[in-house]
């Protein structure tokens, strides 16, 4: 009997909530609520914001229309998250209450979703990828085991405009992707655009910072390792093993050789073909760099 009160209290605060929309299954709702109430029939017919923890084996299944969420979303069984009818989201992955994946996307197996997040239409998240609280993912792939923390945008328009014979302000189209390379872990609140005449890529096991601004078109090689406040123009590239402290700022279209670090506050206006340490406003070989600190100095006394 308890049970049963149970049940049909929790029908009618749904028909309150949700009033007298026809298109709901309101009848198949009342026929049900005769069962014995237990989680996953809660979470079938009700949507609770508590997702039914998986047992060994199980398999997340979408809850019936909500009206929370909309025809074409459902919710998610393994943490409450919103689900594309078209997206394409391995059983194991946890999708937490609040975040979105939209149609065609795809997530993989055991990957991770924070609260807030949002997976744009198309983009791929990888095998063990974790997305932090908001995250905003468009027009991009993410590899396997990356780390994408709170805030960091992808995929978004890279900056460009040109005026035009009448001095008008046109944008330039911003059509392609990001491609982000597997073992990436990218710090809070950073932003990389999207490729207008090539893919914006970011290579394997490379480790960035918080808020990062890495332009359109710029390919970034393997391990990687970039300090916060860096300023990457668009169309940059940069080989492999390349460490930047902060708040580096590298010009667009420069080509920086691998296995260069930069130090903090440096300002690169040119390419730079050969390993070694650089610094400076502009970067130059570090030697070269102290010698000209030291001579300033020297005319100053």
């Amino acid at each position: 009997m308890a049970s049963l009160t149970l049940s049909m209290a929790i029908c009618l605060r749904k028909l309150i909530r949700i009033g007298s929309s026809s298109s709901y299954p309101i009848f198949s709702i009342i026929a049900n609520s005769q069962r014995p109430v237990s989680n996953a029939g809660t979470a079938r017919y009700f949507c609770t914001d508590q997702a039914t923890p998986l047992r060994q084996g199980d398999t997340p299944t979408f809850g019936d229309f909500d009206p929370q969420y909309g025809v074409e979303f459902q919710k998610w069984g393994n943490g409450g998250g919103a689900i594309h009818k078209l997206a394409d989201v391995h059983r194991t992955a946890v999708i937490e209450f609040g975040a979105i994946i939209h149609s065609r996307a795809h997530v993989g197996e055991n990957a991770f979703v924070g609260s807030g997040a949002i997976v744009g239409p198309a983009v791929t998240v990888g095998v063990s990828t974790r997305l932090g609280y908001n995250v905003s993912l468009t027009n991009c792939n993410i590899g396997d085991f990356c780390v994408i923390h709170n805030g960091v945008c992808i995929g978004q328009d890279g900056f460009g405009f040109f005026v035009d014979e009448h001095g008008n302000m046109v944008k330039k189209p911003q059509l392609l992707k990001v491609m982000i390379g597997n073992h990436v872990e990218i710090g809070a609140n950073t932003c990389i655009d999207r490729g207008s005449w090539r893919d914006t890529v970011i290579g394997d096991h490379s480790k960035i910072d918080n808020l990062v601004q890495i332009g359109h078109n710029v390919q970034i090689g393997k391990k990687c390792m970039i300090c916060g406040h860096v300023g990457i123009a668009g169309s940059v590239t940069i080989g492999d093993y390349v460490t930047m402290g902060g708040r580096v700022a590298i010009r667009d279209h420069v080509s920086i050789s691998s296995k260069v670090r930069l130090a903090a506050n440096s300002c690169v206006t040119k390419d730079i073909h050969e390993p070694g340490d650089y610094g400076g406003f502009p970067a130059m070989p570090i030697g070269k760099w102290r010698r000209v600190l030291a001579a300033q100095h020297q005319s100053l006394k």
